[in-house]
């Protein structure tokens, strides 16, 4: 990872609204609560197409690559309807959740407005927060019936998110890191880039992350985000996490700095 180019840190103080996603943001992925979910999409599949579950993994895949969920695969090609399938694949264990009371706090020092937006469902959405005990800091969800069944990244569910919380496409574009300009164009593509979506997860996660390591302090969080790390080999790790590799990477040197050992 090169090092030699270091943008200077970028503040957060200005920001008049905090837009996060659910699962494996506000909780650590080694939780493992979304991949309950992927195995409950696997069974319904097999059990709609009445196929194998091998068969039933190829399709689940498939469908994801190309409509953006299973879900919306399954409509397309199936006539399936979707409220039996939402609330069967979110019928999970939750109990590995516990409050946590340091994000709860750091929530509470944010300023502003805190958003959910999420491809999960409501319910899944209010039982992930009641259990962490950070329900009272968010205004709103939104979620994927919301969003007319139309998962992330399509630009027309930001359009709709946009709309449904009065967020300017100025505060947008901040989110994304990118110029109200792109943000403009990616309306017009009818769906953001890639990179530009996962940023958008990445940086949520991290923070959310750098929050629980800090134990709530949202200064120190920003600080430790943009200061050389040695486990990092002197990137930070907003530099490090600018690939999903790189972002499991900064993940897994907070768990190592979490446990006491050594980078």
């Amino acid at each position: 990872m090169p090092t030699s180019f270091r943008p200077a840190p970028r503040g957060f103080g200005e920001i008049e609204t905090w837009v996060f996603d659910l699962d494996n943001t506000l909780y650590p992925h080694h939780l493992n609560l979304w991949q309950q979910v992927d195995d409950r999409i696997r069974s319904y599949v097999a059990d709609f197409l009445k196929v194998s579950k091998d068969e039933a993994f190829r399709v689940q895949k498939d469908y994801y690559k190309r409509y953006g969920t299973t879900m919306r695969g399954m409509m397309a090609e199936h006539g399936m309807k979707p409220d039996d399938y939402l609330d069967y694949v979110h019928q999970i264990d939750h109990s590995p959740l516990t409050p946590n009371p340091a994000l709860g706090a750091a929530l509470e020092r944010l300023p502003g407005r805190k958003l959910i937006l999420t491809n999960g469902t409501r319910k899944h959405a209010d039982t992930v927060m009641k259990r962490l005990a950070v329900h009272e800091h968010f205004e709103a969800v939104f979620d994927i019936v919301a969003a007319d069944l139309e998962p992330k990244p399509s630009a027309r569910t930001y359009e709709r998110f946009l709309e449904a919380t009065s967020l300017s496409r100025e505060a947008a574009a901040d989110v994304l890191q990118i110029p109200a300009r792109t943000l403009n164009r990616r309306r017009e593509e009818g769906r953001l880039h890639a990179d530009e979506s996962d940023r958008l997860l990445r940086v949520a996660r991290l923070f959310a992350r750098a929050l629980e390591l800090c134990e709530g302090d949202e200064s120190g969080a920003r600080t430790w985000l943009t200061s050389p790390a040695d486990g990092l080999g002197g990137a930070t790790p907003l530099e490090y996490a600018s690939t999903e590799v790189g972002a499991l990477e900064v993940d897994a040197l907070i768990g190592r700095i979490e446990h006491g050992i050594p980078s």
